[in-house]
């Protein structure tokens, strides 16, 4: 046997240890939230400064220009207060719950405060102006209103957000935890069945035992470290694909007409590991057993960024339903195509005549 043979394990351990280290984030990305409230309410307070708001006509605002942008500047901190105030307690305890009167009510309470305390500083920093209070009602219950119904869209924006990130989260957490139960699906039968195999090779001192320790082992290479990787190239899964079709064909042995058709012209693009492989392990676990001069039909092609699959086998009814347990749940797999591709893929599975057959297209996401 190759010397390789007996290192390819250990040094594909080491070889292969994924590389975890983040990419640091920008200023902007740690802070973005804080610098869009300050952009946000910077705007806010110059609003006044840039149309000149206030209660007296054109000659009174241009003597007591001052003093009105500072009362208005100081009754802004108002609606900065209600802003907050809204998008972390009142909507979430209120309106959410709708309790719409306890939310009105306060919020009348609030602007009536708000009045109390702009006729106070009108007084302070305006003593020889009359205030008068529908005037100052009506133009402050234009910020007011306002300021109460960006809050409500924030929150509900903010909340959104929130959720599609989580939604998200547990999306990828779900996609690993089914990656992971493929991985554990590959039955240890096949691998128990191909060491026996092996054995007898190694008695019967095969030239078609290194080749199979080699196949065994880029096997379990890709199993045990590529596919924590996001993706890997068609080529990559191709070459296990072929591998585990090879190993299987020889632990059925000539009884199982197994035909395979894999042309990838375009084997570049990326792919989600361990997509194809539940196909035909469902082809070879439902059409190899109580089955006659049993068939299996394997075809890929790739042609202008899209994937063209097709697995066929025979299948007999009295196997199904003697197991229905064992093996990859095509349900399953058909989820994880959905969450991954969405409508960059198209499954079709028929079951008729006494073939079972799966095809299988996709467009190779950029």
């Amino acid at each position: 046997m190759h010397q390789n043979a007996y290192l390819t394990i250990p040094y594909l351990a080491a070889k292969y240890q994924p590389n975890r280290m983040r990419s640091p984030k920008t200023f902007f990305q740690k802070y973005q939230t804080a610098i869009i409230h300050v952009l946000a309410w910077s705007i806010f307070f110059l609003l006044p400064v840039i149309f000149q708001q206030g209660y007296q006509d054109e000659r009174s605002r241009s003597v007591h220009g001052g003093e009105f942008l500072s009362l208005n500047t100081i009754t802004n901190l108002f609606w900065v207060l209600l802003f907050y105030l809204n998008t972390l307690i009142l909507i979430p305890k209120f309106l959410y719950h709708k309790k719409f009167g306890w939310f009105f009510l306060i919020h009348v309470s609030f602007f009536l405060i708000v009045i109390y305390f702009h006729r106070l500083l009108f007084g302070l920093l305006l003593p020889d102006l009359t205030f008068v209070f529908y005037r100052s009602a009506f133009y402050n219950g234009f910020p007011f209103i306002f300021v109460v119904l960006a809050a409500i869209a924030f929150r509900a924006v903010s909340d959104k957000i929130k959720s599609d990130r989580v939604a998200d989260e547990r999306l990828k957490e779900n996609l690993k935890t089914e990656l992971a139960f493929l991985r554990s699906q590959i039955s240890p039968h096949f691998i128990l069945n191909i060491l026996n195999n092996m054995v007898a090779l190694a008695r019967m001192k095969s030239e078609a035992l290194e080749p199979s320790l080699m196949k065994l082992s880029s096997l379990m290479r890709y199993m045990l470290f590529e596919t924590d990787e996001e993706k890997v190239t068609l080529k990559t899964e191709l070459e296990y694909l072929r591998s585990y079709i090879d190993l299987q064909q020889q632990r059925i042995g000539n009884r199982l007409k197994l035909v395979t058709d894999l042309q990838a012209t375009e084997d570049w693009h990326g792919i989600e590991p361990m997509l194809l492989i539940p196909f035909v392990e469902n082809a070879l676990k439902h059409g190899t057993g109580m089955i006659p001069d049993p068939v299996i039909y394997i075809s890929l092609q790739t042609k202008e960024g899209q994937l063209f699959f097709t697995v066929k086998n025979k299948f007999s009814k009295k196997e199904e339903t003697m197991d229905h347990i064992s093996g990859i749940d095509l349900a399953n797999v058909s989820r994880r195509l959905e969450l991954l591709y969405g409508r960059q893929h198209s499954l079709h599975i028929d079951k008729s005549d006494g073939w079972f057959t799966v095809n299988l297209q996709l467009s190779f996401k950029p």
